[in-house]
This record gives C-alpha cells, structure tokens and sequence, in this order.
C-alpha cells in the first residue's frame, strides 16, 4: 500500500510492539513531499454531485382500532384523493403544536365519529417510507376502547378485517410493513 502511493523502502528494523510482547522485524519506508504529491492522479474531469433530493417529512398519526373479536379496522380511500382505492389505517396529519395522540383523537372524531381518550391509544410500531414527492413518518397506535360505533364520514369504506386476512387488502407502501407487527400481537 504503501509503495502504491508514493513511498520508498529504505531498510528494515526492529521496533518494539507492546501489544505483541517485544521487538519485531519491520520495513522501513521513507518519502518526500514531491513523492507523494506525483504519486497523486489528476482528476481526468471534475464533476459536481447533484444535491440530494430534499423532500419534506410528513408526521401522519395512525391507529389500528381493535375489536373484541380481535380484527383491525380499515378504511379503503375515497376516490379524488392521493392513493384512491388502498386500505389503510384511520388517522391523518399531526398539525403544527399538535401531539400524536392529539391527532389521533381529533382525526379518529372527524374521519369516524369515535370519542377517543388519549390514555387508551398505546405506541405500537412506526413506519418511515419515501414516496416520490415527500417522506412520510408515521407511528402506529393501537386502541381497543372508545365510546361510538365507527362509521365512515369522509366518504371512505370501513372494513373489519381479522389478522390472518390483513394483507389480502392493497395499502400504501407506508403501512404495509405494519402488516406482519399486527399479526403477531393478535
């Protein structure tokens, strides 16, 4: 290696290694300043690396709301909206000053008429997915108590769908590996 960017051999030795207990053989090498600046390449071109791409982060808030019969609730999206026709799980975007589970209580109240209390939503899993346009981060809660019946006010379908059955269902890229998280806890 040595040898390769620039240096010379000029004799050999011995040095003492202390973390090999005593003296041992060595070659000795030397170099100049001008040696090592030849032993250098020019670059042929010089090219600039394209900036990497900036795309914002989006903090979406989502819940798998779980029935006493241990199936997940999921909401097919609308038509008119990104991603139309993919099951996902209720929830939407944290506001600015805005807590997840905050979110979550105002999405689940708007998207599906369910009074939520923030102490019944419990940190699962997260997902973190890079989309063309945009990174989106999201953590998963899950919730097995609220006061109302789910019903779909946004224009989306609901589905109650049991564990073994959740991957039979086209999501986004996002929470498709959520999938198999939920599976193993129910």
């Amino acid at each position: 290696m040595l040898r390769r960017i620039g240096f010379r051999e000029c004799g050999s030795g011995r040095l003492p290694f202390l973390a090999r207990g005593g003296e041992h053989p060595v070659l000795l090498f030397e170099a100049r300043h001008d040696d090592l600046h030849a032993a250098v390449p020019e670059p042929a071109e010089t090219t600039v690396p394209a900036p990497p791409v900036q795309r914002r982060t989006v903090l979406v808030a989502a819940c798998a709301l779980i029935d006493s019969d241990g199936r997940v609730l999921l909401a097919r999206r609308p038509e008119g909206k990104s991603m139309a026709g993919l099951w996902e799980f209720p929830g939407g975007k944290v506001e600015p000053d805005e807590t997840p589970e905050q979110a979550l209580v105002r999405e689940l109240a708007e998207e599906l008429g369910l009074d939520v209390s923030e102490a019944c939503l419990a940190p699962f899993a997260f997902a973190s997915h890079g989309y063309a346009k945009f990174h989106l981060l999201m953590p998963l809660y899950v919730c097995r108590r609220w006061k109302g019946i789910p019903m779909a006010r946004e224009g989306q379908t609901l589905a109650w769908v049991a564990a073994d059955q959740l991957d039979r269902y086209p999501m986004p890229e996002a929470d498709k590996p959520l999938v198999p998280l939920l599976r193993d806890l129910l």
